[in-house]
């Protein structure tokens, strides 16, 4: 730290008053040219008209200067980034007290990266985790990195709460062989916006409605890209009908939640200490640079912390060799845009308004190929050319002189593979009246273009 001292210039004339630095070895300094204009100016005047008259002067220091030349300028920085933090640390625990204390049901979605240990341990400090006034939710995509879900454990055992893990629908938590048997290990390699239905949107909406939330919690801030540029501290999720979503960090950016990691020693994600700002799944996440040479390690960064720290470089290694459909790169998993509401909540043709007849059993589908002539489909209710379809195969239910009939052929891949010609969905079969099944090999899925293949395969139908 630089001290500042008083030093005088004795004249026969008087005293010229001024200031000067010293280092720590005591030596003055010489510092920085005054730049208070007529101040400095008038200072000089006085020690040059004092020299003038008397004519010897004795110089105790080297110079004289201004008092604003003195200021530590690492110290001021230091300062005012605490201040900063403190600030964003009071703004997000506020809107975390009226979230909590406001809505009933609040629930934070916890992906463990650098703004969620944040938010998980402001909300252990306002009493929330222990009280149960704030349930913290977990998606697992069976994508994860392994040590994702390890250090799940690690933090529910630092702030003693227990979190409620969702997966994707009919597949027991944390059970990766059954995922397989019933998605496919490739479903993200063949239809990466259908993954992220499966995988991420519909067990993320499931979780909120099963824990009945009111009120969403979620780190996003407006440093992470142009697509939450704009977020305020409280929206209106496009999600579960319009519930109040809070986030809490929306004005932090990537430094402040690190430099708060530091300051309270926050347990943080093991691979952040591997090179990765941000942690989604292993299949498209990696460090940024790539050669792993920025670190956070020990509380502290190793390397040009730059190439995380920039706006928007977050979330640089997530969705890496990723593209949607129209050929654009992909930025967003699907939970957080316009549109996610309408992943599936609901069967489809379901029981009671559709002239679609359900099988709900393997024995059910026997029975129903033994009574041919019929149609049968074979989908899954997550598949978007399944929801395409729905209304073409309702019409063609009610035109048809013939049984009509659904079956989930993603709960039982196995026999649908073996029995009715399914490798992806929809399948449309025709059922000939000695029990042969026929596939409807074409993507034409109208009323017409089905009725002319029943009709070349079993005969006028209507």
């Amino acid at each position: 730290m630089r001290t500042t001292m008083r030093t005088t210039t004795r004249t026969r004339g008087g005293v010229v008053g001024g200031a000067t630095g010293r280092g720590n070895g005591g030596a003055p300094l010489l510092l920085r040219r005054p730049v208070g204009g007529v101040a400095s100016r008038v200072a000089a005047s006085r020690q040059v008209a004092g020299s003038k008259v008397g004519g010897r002067v004795e110089v105790a220091e080297r110079v004289v200067a201004t008092r604003a030349a003195s200021y530590d300028q690492e110290q001021f920085i230091a300062e005012s980034k605490e201040m900063r933090l403190k600030h964003l640390e009071e703004q997000a625990m506020y809107a975390l007290k009226i979230s909590c204390e406001n809505f009933d049901h609040a629930v934070f979605p916890n992906a463990m990266i650098a703004g969620d240990v944040v938010i998980t341990h402001l909300l252990s400090r306002l009493g929330y985790l222990k009280d149960g006034k704030c349930k913290v939710m977990v998606v697992d995509t069976f994508h994860l990195f392994p040590e994702t879900m390890g250090f799940l454990k690690e933090m529910e055992d630092f702030y003693d709460f227990k979190a409620e893990v969702f997966c994707a629908e009919g597949v027991p938590v944390g059970d990766k062989a059954a995922y397989d048997a019933k998605y496919g290990a490739d479903l993200w390699k063949e239809d990466i916006e259908q993954y992220d239905k499966v995988c991420k949107v519909e067990p993320f909406q499931r979780g909120l409605k099963t824990l009945n939330t009111n009120c969403m919690i979620n780190g996003r801030t407006r440093w992470q890209g142009f697509e939450r540029a704009w977020i305020d501290l409280f929206e209106n999720a496009p999600i579960g009908g319009g519930l109040a979503k809070c986030n809490p960090l929306a004005y932090w950016t990537l430094e402040d939640c690190f430099d708060y990691i530091a300051k309270y020693r926050i347990p943080h994600h093991p691979l952040h200490a591997e090179g990765y700002p941000s942690i989604g799944d292993a299949k498209d996440t990696i460090p940024i640079p790539e050669d792993g040479s920025v670190t956070f390690k020990n509380f502290e960064f190793q390397g040009d912390k730059a190439q995380w720290l920039d706006y928007a470089s977050e979330r640089k290694g997530r969705f890496v060799g990723l593209t949607k459909k129209d050929g654009s790169a992909k930025t967003e998993c699907g939970i957080h845009v316009e549109g996610a509401e309408k992943t599936f909540d609901r069967d489809l043709w379901e029981d009671g308004s559709s002239a679609v007849q359900a099988l709900a059993q393997i024995s059910d589908v026997e029975s129903f190929v033994k009574s041919g002539p019929a149609v049968l489909a074979v989908y899954a209710p997550w598949c978007q050319f399944c929801q395409a379809m729905e209304d073409e195969y309702e019409n063609l239910a009610k035109e048809l002189n013939i049984p009509v009939a659904k079956f989930r052929g993603d709960e039982e891949r196995e026999f649908v593979q073996a029995n009715l010609n399914t490798e992806s969905f929809p399948t449309v079969n025709v059922v000939t009246p000695d029990g042969k099944v026929v596939k409807y090999d074409s993507e034409e899925r109208t009323v017409e273009a089905f009725k002319a293949f029943v009709e070349s395969t079993v005969g006028a139908i209507v």
